[in-house]
């Protein structure tokens, strides 16, 4: 770290560079849930250079994401003060106000905006949940997997590894693909986990009536949060299960919220009883804090969606957080290619305040054969 550059902030640090690389890292087995099947998930990584330092930030997405950072957004953010972390996030808001702000727009903003809340820490010299300002000191986790391509076998072992060697309260499981079998796989579930906290997750691949009828069945194994059993684009439909699940059972969705607006529509239907939201995609480091004040603001509990390191010190900082997702894939990526990445002691996980920024660093040469798209130092040249 160069110690020159830890100020107050008064010397200005513009941007010099940005780069973002895309990888694709193949699953340890095929996945499915309700409404979907993968067998690899893509990595797109951002960094930012300014004053001696380099911030990191990275969203799943697809690779076509590094050519919308390069021609589209990257001038909302070279030559400007990396200390304005809200004006580079309002200009690259405007900047794609004709394409639309959700989807790939919103995960590549995500992604620029993490990297310079952790370039802007780092030029302070201190963790990135210090210049937040921490609300805990550390995030409770819930073990996620469950894919309905498991068979029972496998489903028991890794949520068992969960609430066993991890520690985790809670643990949760795809359903949807095969409805007829479901009610089957949460017993075996709740056979491997004893008293834990037990979780399902539809992915949207349900209707009203269906999801209903599931929620009612799901009570005998004391199942006590459904996740987006009908489509959150069904805001009305989600309202509907939500005032009708069994008492004691949470409706939870956000996942998919990209905008603040999204994130009103489902807290004022109401549909939720727990607001999910997603740092990588929802706009950042930024775009979640804004989520956090809006559940501040409906007396509603956060969960933050997946990509836990990236999460780590944002979840710290959120005022009603109730737990972080331990997701199977992106646990095994972020483990693989980032030092620093967390380690859970008794279901939590806690910041290394001994680094800087996010304290992670990517591992380059480790990813290097996952590698499908990049920019390389094409945004230096062309503002050079």
């Amino acid at each position: 770290m160069n110690g020159s550059n830890v100020t107050h902030g008064s010397a200005q640090a513009p941007v010099q560079a940005l780069r973002a690389c895309a990888y694709r890292i193949p699953t340890d087995a095929p996945e499915a849930d309700g409404t979907f099947a993968w067998d690899a998930t893509t990595l797109v990584i951002v960094e930012v250079d300014a004053a001696g330092e380099t911030g990191i930030g990275y969203t799943y997405s697809d690779a076509s994401t590094v050519a919308l950072i390069h021609h589209t957004l990257a001038d909302c953010v070279l030559k400007h003060d990396a200390w304005d972390v809200l004006a580079h996030w309002r200009r690259m808001q405007y900047q794609v106000r004709n394409l639309g702000r959700a989807g790939l727009a919103a995960t590549a903003i995500s992604a620029i905006d993490c990297a310079l809340w952790d370039l802007k820490a780092k030029l302070l010299g201190v963790p990135l949940v210090r210049l937040l300002g921490a609300a805990r000191h550390t995030v409770p986790l819930y073990g996620s997997g469950g894919f309905t391509t498991y068979d029972n076998a496998r489903l028991q072992e890794q949520l068992s590894h969960w609430t066993g060697r991890d520690g985790c309260r809670w643990v949760k499981m795809k359903i949807g693909s095969d409805p007829q079998r479901d009610p089957e796989r949460v017993k075996a579930a709740r056979a491997a986990i004893g008293d834990a906290g037990l979780f399902v997750d539809a992915n949207g691949a349900l209707s009203v009536k269906e999801a209903l009828r599931c929620a009612q069945c799901f009570t005998e194994q004391q199942v006590e949060w459904f996740e987006e059993p009908v489509s959150s684009d069904d805001a009305c439909g989600m309202a509907v299960v939500r005032e009708h699940a069994p008492a004691g059972m949470d409706i939870a969705a956000g996942e998919y919220g990209y905008t603040l607006d999204d994130f009103k529509r489902l807290l004022a239907a109401p549909s939720v009883d727990v607001l999910q939201a997603d740092a990588s995609r929802c706009g950042g480091i930024t775009g979640f804090l804004q989520a956090a004040t809006l559940c501040d603001a409906y007396h509603l509990p956060l969960s933050a969606h997946c990509a836990p390191a990236l999460h780590l010190h944002v979840a710290c900082a959120a005022p009603r957080l109730r737990h972080q997702e331990w997701f199977h894939d992106h646990v095994r990526i972020e483990a693989m290619l980032f030092d620093g990445a967390p380690q859970p002691r008794d279901g939590a996980i806690a910041p290394d305040l001994s680094r800087p920024g996010c304290g992670l660093e990517f591992k380059h040469a480790d990813a290097a054969p996952y590698l499908v798209a990049q920019t390389g130092d094409t945004a230096r040249e062309r503002h050079s």
